[in-house]
Formats: C-alpha cells, sequence, structure tokens
C-alpha cells in the first residue's frame, strides 16, 4: 500500500501485512492536482518552500492541499497519510486497477479520513443545516468516488452523537445505520445501494462502475473505453456473488411519449435505481432456497422452484 509520510512528504510502499496506522484524505479532484511523479521529483525541503516565483509543480493548488493534510495529519499524531492523487502511479494500468480495487480496503481501514469540501465557505457563518449552505451544495456530495469514501471510512461513527450524522443521510440518502457502522453493507439490497449513486456523477463514463466495485465487494479490471459496457460488467461481476435479484428492480428512461425505452436486462447506469423506493433486506429479494442464476452471451437463465 502506498503512504505519504507526512513529514517528508515522501510516497512509501508499505506491506500489506505490516501496514501501520493511518490518515486518508477524501476529496474531489480538481486541474491542478499532483502526481506521484511531480511530487517524487521535489526534494522534502522544497515541499514546504514557497517561492516568490513557483515553478509548474510549486504553483499547483494541489501541493497545497497535500500539504495542509499532511500538516492536519501530523497534528493529530498520525506518521502516514493516504492521498490518491500523489500515491497512485496513473500511468500503469495495473497498479491503477490494483489501486482501484483495493480503495474501499483502504478507507476502511484508516484510522481517520479527512474530507476535503473546496468549495464549502464560510462554514463558521452558516448553518449546514441551511437548505442554502454551500455545505449542502458542495461537489464532494456528488461525486461517485466519495460515495465509497463516506461508507468506508470508520471515522464517521465518532460524529453519530449529533445531528450531523442524520444530515449526512439526508444528504446522500444512505442510511444511518450504514454510516454509523451499525449495519453492514450486505444487509443493505443491492437495488438501495444502487440508488445512492443514483444522483452521482464521474469525469469518465466508466468511473461510475469502477467507483462502486468497493460497495459491492466485487473486483473488476479497468477497461477504460469501454463507456457504458462497465456498468453491465459491474452488475455481472455482482450477480456472480450475490442472488439479490433486486439488481433487477430499475426502471429505464421514458420516450418523449411517455413509454419506457427498450432495454435488456441490465440497467445502463445507476440512474436507473433513482425510483427505487423502500428499503428490503437482500433476503427479500432472493429464492427461497438461494439458488443462483447464470449468464452466458445469448441469455440470462434464472432456477425454478421445484
Amino acid at each position: 500500500m502506498p503512504l505519504l509520510i507526512t513529514l517528508t512528504l515522501e510516497v512509501v510502499e508499505v506491506r500489506d501485512d505490516s501496514i501501520p496506522e493511518y490518515a486518508i484524505l477524501s476529496h474531489t479532484w480538481g486541474d491542478e492536482e499532483i502526481s506521484l511523479e511531480e511530487i517524487g521529483s521535489l526534494g522534502a525541503a522544497e515541499l514546504y518552500v514557497v517561492p516568490s516565483t513557483p515553478d509548474v509543480v510549486r504553483g499547483k493548488t494541489g501541493l497545497s492541499k497535500i500539504r495542509n493534510s499532511a500538516r492536519l495529519a501530523r497534528e493529530d499524531g498520525y506518521r502516514y497519510l493516504c492521498i490518491d492523487t500523489c500515491c497512485i502511479d496513473k500511468s500503469s494500468s495495473a497498479e491503477l486497477s490494483e489501486a482501484i480495487n483495493s480503495m474501499y480496503r483502504w478507507y476502511e481501514g484508516a484510522a481517520i479520513c479527512y474530507a476535503y469540501l473546496f468549495d464549502a465557505e464560510n462554514l463558521r457563518d452558516e448553518s449546514p443545516l441551511q437548505e442554502s449552505s454551500t455545505f449542502r451544495r458542495s461537489k464532494w456530495f456528488t461525486r461517485g468516488w466519495t460515495l465509497q469514501e463516506l461508507i468506508a471510512s470508520k471515522d464517521v461513527k465518532k460524529i453519530s452523537e449529533d445531528n450531523f450524522l442524520q444530515l449526512l443521510s439526508y444528504i446522500t440518502g444512505v442510511d444511518e445505520s450504514v454510516l454509523d457502522g451499525s449495519a453492514r453493507l450486505d444487509e443493505i439490497s443491492v437495488a438501495s445501494r444502487m440508488k445512492w449513486a443514483s444522483g452521482r456523477v464521474t469525469t469518465r463514463v466508466e468511473d461510475i462502475a469502477y467507483c462502486l466495485v468497493g460497495i459491492f465487494n466485487v473486483n473488476m479490471p479497468l477497461l477504460y473505453g469501454e463507456g457504458e459496457k462497465a456498468f453491465i460488467r459491474l452488475q455481472e461481476e455482482i450477480l456472480k456473488s450475490s442472488n439479490d435479484q433486486s439488481l433487477f428492480a430499475w426502471k429505464g428512461p421514458a420516450t418523449a411519449n411517455g413509454n419506457n425505452m427498450p432495454s435488456g436486462l441490465l440497467a445502463q447506469s445507476p440512474v436507473y435505481y433513482q425510483d427505487v423506493r423502500t428499503l428490503l433486506p437482500p433476503t427479500s429479494f432472493q429464492t427461497q432456497e438461494s439458488f443462483p442464476s447464470s449468464m452466458t452471451n445469448q441469455e440470462r437463465t434464472f432456477p425454478r422452484n421445484p
């Protein structure tokens, strides 16, 4: 696992069997993020110096985000910090695929998660309870990747004693029982989990599927360029490990005359689950003896109850 040393801002690779206590950052990516190569090109001493005429790397706003996050983690007593933008080698498709498939586990294993809402201003002067607050309108609540980061991070439990947990549930649609850790994800139906992502967006079409692999506890290779097929593959992976038939409880978009558009058996996007109303446990959608269904390139086969 790649971790950033909060004192020197050096990225080190830690073996999975000896991962130390670490903090992690949840944020939305901007146009001036610092890559692993860029942070490695700067000496530790240079990283904390703001020159009068900064070069291309030191002038990026992403470096300020890294500095401030590392400082906060140090103040909280953490020597290590995980930041996806500068800890992952995105030029390596193999490393990127491994990181994305491990991301949920990384957030779940962190001692604390810092959520950086760059567009939430005047938090001291406004109440997040206000509908018009910048907190509620932050992009952090609408991006695909931050959904699993919110759900996986254990530190959310620390704020469960006040109304903030209820507010997070209201904004995101995620059950309070999931946010406070009293309910496991596998106790929530597939359709309900899909609905959480129905209002989320990603820069790349494929990422709306890749950002959900941890929430459904599946793994899949990354094939950028496949478009909406990525979401189809995600559902196929879910079907391999779950008999929860609520996966099919979606509704496609309507045509101009009000009729539903023709579609296949699997949904093309999480948006198709936005009208799911009843949150039922997975067992409600499983066959009596949990017979698995099977899929080929030509057809989907369901078992027949004896």
